[in-house]
């Protein structure tokens, strides 16, 4: 397989929402964050295998608000190409610091994030249990509380 290719998606691609609600089950809480950010694209040929959302906050804050790797393609890597390319555009954009929620459940997320250089800095305790209509289970653990991270970039 060649490289992989990331771009921003453009008016005339198609949302894609399985990806999306790989990372986030609510179609609801998706819809709302990607009609005010930007969708990124992830390709290896010619196969859609990765997304990522980035929103403005405040501040010259970015927050990666979703992100998610095709199942057919998951552990081999990508899933930290997405968080570098993040990382390596924003910094390119010269935003001051960039954050992410992930749950408390999402062991191979939070181990990935650190891994990229983002630190723990709260958490906001019950978001999933007060956000989502379903209960979140995952790695055997109910997912209760959003762990916020960031990096700095200054």
């Amino acid at each position: 397989m060649d490289e992989l290719i990331i771009r921003k998606k453009e008016i005339t691609d198609i949302i894609p929402w399985n990806l999306l609600l790989l990372a986030d089950p609510s179609r609801e809480n998706v819809q709302k964050y990607i009609d005010h950010g930007e969708i990124f694209l992830a390709y290896k040929d010619t196969v859609l295998v990765g997304e990522y959302v980035l929103t403005k906050e405040a501040n010259d804050t970015v927050e990666l608000k979703n992100l998610a790797v095709d199942e057919q393609y998951q552990n081999k890597g990508i899933g930290k190409k997405l968080v570098e390319d993040v990382i390596e555009r924003l910094k390119k954009q010269n935003a001051k610091r960039v954050e992410v929620g992930t749950g408390n459940s999402s062991l191979s997320q939070l181990s990935l994030y650190q891994k990229c250089g983002f630190r723990i800095i709260g958490i906001d305790k019950d978001f999933f249990v007060k956000n989502y209509k379903e209960k979140i289970m995952e790695n055997g653990i109910e997912c209760r509380d959003m762990i916020r991270l960031a990096i700095n970039f200054d």
